[in-house]
């Protein structure tokens, strides 16, 4: 009798949350002669959120199953020359700018002046004019409060991935006592410009390293997606997702249609779409709902953004992660942003920001247990 009482006294140690909220940093070695910091923001319910000033990046997100026990419910890695390497792809967890996802030949017009945009379009002589998820973001943290957050910043030069306008980003993180991750953007401009930002988290309810989620719950509210061209480019068209098989409107196993002979399927070799949340753009409502029904762990995501990028991984992860134990559709990316092409099509919502606009819009993931 007394040992399992001290076998249970241990268990319940081991997973015992936080007398309060903490925040810490640990030096994470660095990029570009700059220092990266590993911040780590934990509520007093235990729940545990690591992102590095390298590219915004969530490179894990603790919390419980119904047991109580605590895994990573994101892909990401433990050191940051896993990031960095040339083995590593697929930009897991980090911030992405200026624009999230496709536009049409990478061009796109303002005021009749034609704008070509690429990851490689570099200013000449300017070293901070990498991409978003490649830069080392300036950081600052609140450190009382039971609600700890990460503020990043950066300038982004004009001409920047062939970009116009330079643009001033402010990105807070957020871990509230509920259990819930904020992510709050914001950006100004001194020229027209377009802008959509999106943290691109994979997520596995089961835990990062459990294998497929075709299995896990899906629901997302939206009647419609863009679907897109060959390159899987949206072209303005709004279609309906009842009784097809992009319908997700009552809670489905993310593989139950997954094999659908639709050519937008068939093409992406799974899910990657972007799906017309409804709702008003700029209000806070839901986008979609993950779930694991074994470990009962629940996500919510609302957000303020227009659209919801649904992404099944649906391609050999690089050898960086197959080292760590991550499979093809192991994961499902839920990335809210504006939609894709849309400096392109103007009768999508639009993501042009001028002077003396403030781009600003939340995204939150709510983490629960059933």
């Amino acid at each position: 009798m007394k040992i399992r009482f001290v076998i249970a006294a241990l268990t319940a140690l081991a997973f015992s949350p936080p007398a309060h909220a903490a925040t810490t940093v640990q030096a994470w070695g660095g990029v570009d002669n700059k220092g990266v910091d590993l911040f780590t923001l934990t509520n007093a319910r235990g729940m545990e959120v690591k992102i590095s000033n390298y590219g915004g990046i969530i490179t894990s997100i603790r919390v419980p199953d119904r047991n109580g026990k605590l895994e990573s419910v994101t892909l990401g890695f433990d050191r940051l020359e896993d990031y960095t390497s040339p083995r590593y792809a697929g930009r897991y967890g980090a911030l992405i700018g200026r624009f999230a996802n496709r536009i049409k030949n990478n061009t796109f017009q303002i005021n009749g002046i034609t704008h070509r945009v690429s990851r490689d379009a570099y200013v000449q002589g300017e070293s901070e004019n990498k991409p978003y998820d490649e830069r080392v973001w300036t950081a600052d943290t609140k450190k009382d409060g039971d609600e700890p957050q990460l503020f990043l910043g950066l300038r982004d030069r004009s001409g920047t991935m062939g970009f116009p306008g330079t643009l001033r980003v402010r990105v807070i993180y957020t871990l509230t006592r509920d259990n819930i991750l904020r992510i709050t953007y914001y950006a100004s401009t001194d020229k027209e410009t377009v802008v959509s930002l999106t943290n691109h988290a994979y997520f596995n309810m089961a835990g990062d390293t459990s294998g497929s989620v075709l299995d896990q719950i899906l629901t997302v509210n939206a009647d419609a997606i863009t679907p897109g061209d060959e390159s899987n480019t949206p072209t303005g068209e709004i279609r309906a997702v009842a009784g097809t098989a992009f319908d997700f409107h009552q809670p489905t196993p993310i593989g139950a249609r997954i094999k659908d002979p639709d050519p937008l399927i068939v093409r992406a070799r799974g899910y990657d779409q972007n799906y017309v949340i409804n709702g008003k753009p700029g209000t806070l409502r839901l986008a979609a709902r993950l779930e694991d029904p074994k470990s009962g762990r629940v996500l919510e995501e609302w957000t303020t953004q227009p659209g919801l990028q649904v992404y099944t991984a649906n391609y050999t992860p690089p050898p960086v992660a197959l080292s760590k134990g991550y499979v093809q559709q192991g994961a499902v990316a839920l990335e809210a942003q504006g939609f894709p092409n849309a400096p392109n099509i103007p009768s999508f919502p639009s993501t042009r920001l001028l002077p003396g606009q403030d781009y600003r819009h939340i995204t939150e993931y709510r983490f629960s247990v059933k």
